[in-house]
């Protein structure tokens, strides 16, 4: 049963391949024609190459609209439907993006508040409210970042500085032309520098005045993956909800919906009485340590992203994970993406206390989404975990569906483009700067980017993950910002739960130190 089930991580298994491929295509921009000629000639069993690109051609597009094209407000149902304009030109190799998309929409208003994690976007941009946001601010994280996306009159630009790993930069522009796709005329024009690592790049020791060291204040706004207590990172909807194609996995749309059916077929009472980690080690000490916890309550196995390549990821599929009644979530280099599938599925997560997070995590909950374990103490941690739920099987069950339904309801893909629309609005009115396209941006659509790719996991995401018209509801009302007092409660009281957590599991281990000496 084990041999279903797959921890999705930062896995970094036949890095140097591709990189021997990207090195010799490390071009910001490359043309399309190599492309085409690279695609058919190489393959490689852990991903699908390819890169953004595309010159301006004359396209036989397969419908026109009108330009100005207004989505009416109070309208039930979609009135707009605008599919993939690919050419019909067989021998073309370049595609260029259509002025038929609807240049704004006027949806029927969300009655609703944003999740409570929306009210963080308050928290990562209030170090620029009094100074704003200048070019000379945004420039100083020019060489931190994989990317320059520019966003004006309701176009998108990219200026690419270096390749990403894998195709995160790539899913990652995907999914913000989804969002102007699905909310059209609502993002403001602004400039964004993108960081694709797995950690932060801003980090607040290096703006503590010092004697004798020049600090420039503010930081640069830097938008990033996940951030950390210690940096000053914006913090941005990862690609793998878009998908991932390198390891098969489906945009999150479609995945977390195939979690939810198959989770039913096993009841709860049913599954393995273990706790259950698969990934990759190889990455952080901390996933290292943890494979060394020798306990029959612990199922942990070494992810093997080559064997699983060439096997077509027949045993990885994320929707089969739901078997055993206790995962293990851990982080890698930084956070983990897998931390959102480990939650989806409704067994109780032992989440092993992170340092970094991402945009959602921040307002979880011990003891209410999640068991907490403690990083130094996590395999004594864990084997307690697994025994307090075994003997307490209708909590520990009912705090794992408490963790699967925080994130299917707050994390459906509506919110996740409304978390985007609501930072990216806040943002802007941050910046006291006029957006420039710079030479050597590149702009950038569903057209040029999927339109030339032939099949493959790629394209299936992009397919999957299309938006097809704007929302007829608006974004949800986004949530106050934190009073006073009030975040500094809010993480006292997550730490006086974590404390009574560890109260309980120092007891126990006592306790069996005393059996053991009778």
């Amino acid at each position: 049963m084990s041999s279903h089930v797959v921890n999705v991580d930062h896995q970094r298994q036949h890095s140097n391949s591709i990189s021997s491929l990207s090195s010799k295509l490390n071009k910001p921009w490359i043309t399309t024609t190599l492309f085409i000629l690279l695609l058919g000639a190489y393959s490689l069993n852990c991903m699908d190459m390819f890169f953004i690109g595309g010159g301006r051609i004359k396209v036989t597009p397969i419908f026109t609209r009108n330009t100005n094209a207004t989505i009416p407000k109070n309208t039930l149902t979609t009135p707009l439907n605008f599919p993939l304009q690919c050419s019909l030109d067989q021998n073309i190799t370049t595609q260029t993006c259509p002025a038929s998309y609807p240049e704004k929409s006027d949806p029927i208003d969300d009655p609703g508040t944003c999740p409570d994690f929306f009210r963080w976007i308050h928290k990562d941009l209030e170090t620029w409210r009094e100074t704003g946001i200048t070019r000379e601010t945004l420039e100083r994280a020019r060489d931190k970042a994989h990317f320059r996306l520019i966003i004006k009159g309701g176009r998108v630009y990219v200026h690419q500085y270096k390749k990403s790993f894998q195709t995160r930069d790539v899913f990652t522009i995907w999914g913000i032309v989804q969002l102007l796709r699905m909310y059209p005329g609502q993002v403001p024009d602004l400039e964004l520098l993108f960081s694709c690592h797995d950690l932060p790049g801003i980090w607040r020791r290096d703006y503590i005045p010092k004697p004798g060291v020049n600090v420039t204040w503010p930081p640069p706004p830097l938008i990033h993956y996940c951030g950390h207590s210690g940096t000053f990172d914006i913090v941005f909807p990862d690609w793998s909800f878009w998908g991932w194609p390198e390891i098969n996995m489906k945009e999150w749309n479609k995945l977390s919906e195939a979690i939810s059916e198959e989770m039913k077929k096993v009841k709860w009472e049913e599954r393995e009485p273990y706790a259950y980690w698969k990934g990759n080690p190889t990455v952080a000490k901390i996933r290292r340590d943890l494979m060394k916890c020798h306990d029959p309550l612990l199922h942990l196995y070494v992810q093997d992203w080559r064997r699983e390549g060439k096997i077509g990821y027949r045993t990885s599929n994320l929707e089969d994970q739901c078997t055993y009644r206790y995962k293990i979530y851990v982080e890698g280099r930084a956070w983990s993406v897998s931390e959102k599938y480990i939650l989806a599925c409704d067994s109780m997560t032992l989440l092993v206390k992170p340092f970094y997070f991402d945009f959602f995590t921040r307002s979880l909950v011990p003891m209410e989404h999640y068991w907490p374990i403690r990083s130094r103490e996590k395999c004594g941690d864990i084997i307690f975990a697994v025994h307090w739920g075994n003997n307490n099987t209708k909590k520990a069950k009912a705090l794992g569906r408490s963790g699967s339904g925080y994130v299917l309801k707050n994390l459906k893909m509506k919110y996740v483009y409304d978390y985007m629309l609501q930072l990216l609005q806040s943002y802007g009115k941050l910046m006291k700067m006029n957006v420039q396209v710079p030479e050597g941006a590149k702009e950038v659509c569903p057209e040029t980017m999927a339109c030339l790719i032939n099949g493959g996991r790629a394209r299936q995401c992009m397919d999957d993950s299309l938006v097809m018209s704007p929302s007829v509801k608006g974004a949800c009302k986004m949530p106050p910002p934190f009073e006073k007092d009030e975040l500094k409660r809010f993480l006292e009281k997550k730490e006086k739960v974590e404390k009574e957590v560890e109260k309980w599991t120092n007891d126990y281990w006592e306790e069996q130190k005393k059996i053991l000496k009778h």
